[in-house]
């Protein structure tokens, strides 16, 4: 057996690991971000495969170096990938090879020369969120005179005041609302599993009760039975995230004709942001609304932390009462830019 297939043989038997073992159970992430990672790995896989004219099975170590991942980054920058998604992709593939090092130091040279492929500068822009407006629109659509409009509108309505990831919502059981609880809140499992409690405003909880009375009336078991769910078959199953969206998009079509404030783009995870920068506006702290959207690190909610236009006047208006009534001060958002420095 010559060398080349030796190493080959030693990287997809790492890989294997690195997938099933190391990421999985020693690190503890969740199977969609394992997935990403095998993604990743999977592309650059097909890039040496296309750009080297190798087969999978002749791929080795030697062939895993600094200006192939380069070109690999270039090449999916040229298919139209974003910064943050070639960063990501980099990551990943940094990640498995500073595996492979630890587990032979003979392979720490092709760890070392690929670590040295920096990562693209992103460009910070503001968070795209949608206004209170634009809000109360979408949440008028659905008609909760039928079944199904009351189902959607209380998805709707715990994606806003709840800030969950999309995956969260549908993952909902029934044992996950608290509502006896002196301060109602749900229980929500999060990315790598990690659970917290996100408390409930009184209003939602008012539309929970009502909405649990239609359709959880006869439950069965609270534990295993979804929250929100269609019935299939003369049982309920648990919706899915793609059936989300295509509802909310269609409620966006039908909002917008009334409401032009309604983002021509409206999905999910908009919701998110939405309350997050309410919050913010509002004056919770970041390190509260890091734990409210359940961030490991304070660090990735830093994206909300910019101030926009109501917010800076109300901070100069706030040190500078006087300055409130002396309007010539600026004409419109572009001259308050200026006022800042902006």
């Amino acid at each position: 057996m010559d060398g080349s297939n030796e190493t080959a043989q030693a990287l997809w038997k790492y890989l294997r690991r690195y997938l099933t073992v190391y990421l999985p159970k020693l690190r503890g992430l969740s199977p969609r971000t394992v997935e990403s990672y095998r993604q990743s790995i999977g592309m650059y896989c097909q890039f040496l495969k296309e750009a080297c004219r190798l087969s999978f099975a002749k791929i080795c170590f030697d062939d895993l170096t600094r200006d192939s991942v380069m070109n690999f980054i270039q090449s999916l920058r040229a298919r139209g990938c974003s910064a943050s998604t070639c960063n990501l992709r980099l990551s990943s593939l940094k990640s498995l090879l500073k595996y492979c090092a630890d587990e032979d130091i003979g392979l720490t040279s092709v760890y070392q020369a690929v670590k040295q492929v920096p990562l693209m500068k992103v460009n910070r822009v503001p968070v795209a969120h949608m206004s209170q407006t634009a809000i109360k629109a979408l949440l008028a659509q659905p008609d909760a005179t039928t079944a199904k409009g009351m189902r959607n509108r209380m998805m709707l309505i715990l994606l806003y005041d709840t800030a969950v990831r999309i995956q969260e919502l549908v993952d909902l059981r029934i044992s996950d609302l608290q509502l006896q609880a002196k301060n109602p809140f749900i229980l929500v499992t999060g990315k790598g599993g990690k659970t917290r409690s996100v408390p409930l405003m009184d209003k939602t909880v008012s539309h929970l009760r009502e909405y649990l009375k239609r359709f959880h009336g006869q439950q069965r078991n609270a534990t295993i039975e979804p929250l929100f769910y269609s019935v299939r078959s003369d049982a309920p199953h648990k919706l899915s995230t793609d059936a989300v969206a295509v509802m909310l998009k269609s409620y966006a079509t039908m909002a917008r004709t009334r409401c032009p404030e309604v983002p021509e783009r409206v999905h999910p995870h908009l919701f998110r942001h939405t309350r997050a920068m309410d919050l913010y506006r509002a004056g919770m702290p970041l390190s509260y609304v890091a734990q409210f959207l359940g961030h490991v690190n304070v660090n990735t909610t830093e994206i909300y932390a910019s101030a926009d236009i109501e917010m800076l006047r109300k901070a100069l208006e706030k040190a500078d009462p006087a300055a409130a009534e002396e309007v010539a001060l600026w004409k419109g958002e572009e001259s308050l830019k200026r006022l800042c420095g902006l």
